[in-house]
């Protein structure tokens, strides 16, 4: 490996764990395209893994206090779980970037709402209706391509949850997901015990990030973090229009 490539690589890690930090996800939307880029999307997907893992589960139980209630989180956490192991197995079936557009059109779709009518608000009990299928959904986008933010934080950020409300939430959608998907890659025999050794390294630069954008996100307004969130969702709905124009 080149110096400028583990450069390139540690350098989304971090900017990552910034971004995680201040909005409690997106790591995977800034590493596993850079790291696929160097090497392949599957590479790019494990070592993505117990940074995943770890990063969420710490989150998560550091919010605990602000969580949904249990009746909500366990529907959406163990259907987004079983969506992951499901879209593992779809990703040796279906080509991933046409995929990514349908999550596109669809995400922009929110974000155009969201714009056109900033007071819509998705309601808890809306929300709860919508668990099982919406966790399931994000589970196959995250098993199928390693992101699964289009759906869940579109879905979350639509109930307007308070900051550490999110972050608790999403980070416990995100490990229910990991828990599944490391030992399906496994079975599939996707991951070896060196790359997942390469996992583990990618926590030093994602972790070490991670405290500022905690640190950014204290200075920013409830407002300003939903604008920063529909900033976000865009970003990477171009992204995925991006890989799929690539990919023709």
């Amino acid at each position: 490996m080149e110096f400028w490539q583990l450069a390139i690589i540690v350098a989304c890690l971090a900017g990552g764990g910034i971004l995680k930090g201040a909005t409690g996800a997106g790591a995977p939307i800034l590493a596993v395209p850079a790291m696929a880029m160097i090497f392949d999307v599957r590479l790019a997907v494990v070592v993505m893994m117990m940074p995943n893992l770890l990063t969420n589960l710490w989150q998560a139980w550091q919010f605990r206090g602000a969580r949904l209630p249990t009746e909500f989180l366990v529907r959406f956490a163990l259907a987004a779980a079983i969506g992951t192991s499901v879209g593992t197995f779809v990703l040796w079936a279906l080509p991933t970037h046409l995929l990514g557009l349908i999550v596109a059109a669809a995400v922009f779709g929110y974000v155009g709402t969201r714009l056109l009518n900033p007071n819509w608000i998705l309601s808890y009990v809306k929300g709860l209706k919508l668990s099982i299928p919406i966790g399931f959904s994000a589970g196959m986008l995250q098993g199928a391509s390693g992101v699964s933010a289009p759906i869940s934080l579109s879905y979350l950020n639509a109930m307007r949850l308070e900051r550490a409300t999110f972050i608790s939430t999403v980070s416990t959608l995100f490990a229910a997901m990991t828990v599944l998907q490391i030992p399906t890659l496994a079975f599939l025999g996707i991951a070896s015990w060196f790359e997942m050794a390469l996992s583990v390294a990618a926590l030093v630069p994602l972790i070490a990030a991670m405290p500022v954008g905690n640190m950014l996100a204290k200075r920013f307004s409830k407002d300003a973090f939903d604008r920063a969130i529909l900033i976000f969702l865009s970003l990477l709905a171009l992204k995925l229009i991006y890989d799929f124009v690539a990919a023709l």
